[in-house]
């Protein structure tokens, strides 16, 4: 997905931490990507976290597989806390070899669909989103951030 900003974009020193974003700003995040799945008839689990990757909001489309809604807090957690996309542990979990010390980090979630939400160049949460394939997920948790604008 070319739209998702790759790992040296987030990287440890790249974007501070900001104050945490609205009760409302997560509900319009998390509708933008409830909006997407409904588009394309897939069910889904959403979380917005704040930037500590603590829930902030949450919504599951009717008929979502139950293990989702676990898996969507635990990529918004992983995006908020890791300031990187979960992609990006995917992404390096798939090159094998040395890339397998991914399954070493606690709480880094090696699945596309959470994403961290920046505004003014600061993290002011993240979203998790499961419930379809990886990119599926992707697809609807970047819908969710461009939201924000």
């Amino acid at each position: 997905m070319g739209d998702i900003p790759d790992v040296a974009q987030f990287g440890p020193m790249s974007s501070p931490y900001g104050l945490s974003l609205s009760l409302d700003a997560a509900r319009t995040v998390a509708a933008a990507a409830a909006a997407e799945a409904r588009a394309h008839g897939w069910t889904m689990a959403i979380a917005v976290t704040d930037p500590a990757g603590t829930l902030v909001y949450f919504e599951r489309i009717d008929d979502t597989q139950a293990g989702s809604a676990d898996i969507a807090i635990e990529k918004a957690r992983s995006a908020a806390r890791f300031k990187r996309p979960t992609k990006a542990f995917q992404d390096t979990l798939a090159t094998g070899g040395i890339g397998l010390r991914v399954l070493a980090i606690n709480g880094a979630v090696a699945l596309e669909g959470g994403l961290p939400i920046v505004v003014g160049g600061r993290i002011v949460g993240a979203i998790g989103v499961s419930g379809s394939t990886a990119e599926n997920d992707g697809i609807c948790a970047q819908a969710g951030v461009n939201a924000l604008g």
